[in-house]
């Protein structure tokens, strides 16, 4: 059970030192006492020894979604034994109300906003939204506790009703809303090509349009690769946003790329 604030020093631990994990591990480093977990533990930063039998507070969840997932989550926090759990990463939608009823302590979802090469800044610059389901043990401590973490660490937060709303929020209206502008770049981009006129001239004609009521955005149509908008569309596996992958497949085709 998350325990009411003590006395002596709690400290948390940051799961996964990729892209996002080590961010915010050194996010939080500024204000608190975080360690970093890694199955390569070539990327661990080394612990103060005076650290280690600490109580652990919240372990911050920011590996990849796979279908071991769940089963993961369940084997880190035996053997950490955390007071609470943030999950980070981006996840298949019910994800959290799934852990939550296995486990005994509150379980957050908190998914993270920006682009890699620039996550510092992106992380800073927009509200992190959280979540947690009204069942959870120690429901508002955990929240107050997670709180004040982002916070002292110089984050906007906000919370949501539920998980599964910002779950769903991630895939659809991030990363697969992305995906569904870049696919009409991509139509558009072959349409010109095929009556052999200039696709910036021709999106020249929406620009006024854009600028009064920010409605017609004209986006690169370039190939989607990465490992977000498409690999995100897996976990919804929703029939009408997979056509975000054929169409990506057909330019890719189209274009040779």
């Amino acid at each position: 059970m998350l325990l009411k604030p003590l006395l002596y020093l709690k400290k948390d631990i940051v799961i996964g030192l990729g892209e996002i994990g080590i961010i915010l591990h050194k996010l939080f480093s500024k204000s608190f006492i975080v360690e970093g977990y890694d199955i390569n533990p070539k990327l661990i930063p080394k612990n103060l020894k005076k650290n280690e039998l600490l109580p652990v507070r919240f372990l911050h969840i920011c590996i990849p979604y796979t279908k071991n997932f769940n089963s993961q989550i369940i084997k880190l926090e035996k053997k950490f034994n955390p007071q609470g759990i943030v999950i980070h990463s981006t996840i298949k939608p019910l994800t959290t109300s799934n852990i939550q009823r296995k486990l005994q302590i509150p379980v957050i979802y908190s998914a993270t906003r920006g682009v890699h090469k620039r996550m510092l800044k992106d992380l800073r610059r927009y509200i992190k939204f959280f979540a947690i389901e009204n069942n959870a043990p120690n429901k508002k401590l955990a929240c107050t506790e997670f709180v004040k973490l982002l916070k002292k660490s110089g984050l906007k937060t906000k919370q949501m009703s539920s998980p599964i709303t910002l779950e769903l929020g991630k895939i659809v209206c991030d990363t697969s809303y992305y995906g569904w502008l870049i696919n009409f770049a991509q139509i558009s981009k072959i349409i010109a090509d095929k009556e052999k006129v200039d696709y910036d001239e021709m999106w020249s004609f929406s620009n006024e349009i854009h600028k009064f009521l920010s409605n017609r955005p004209k986006m690169f149509p370039g190939f989607i690769g990465g490992h977000c908008v498409i690999p995100n569309l897996e976990l919804l596996n929703d029939n009408s946003l997979n056509q975000i992958k054929q169409i990506n497949n057909l330019f890719k085709k189209i274009s040779n790329i």
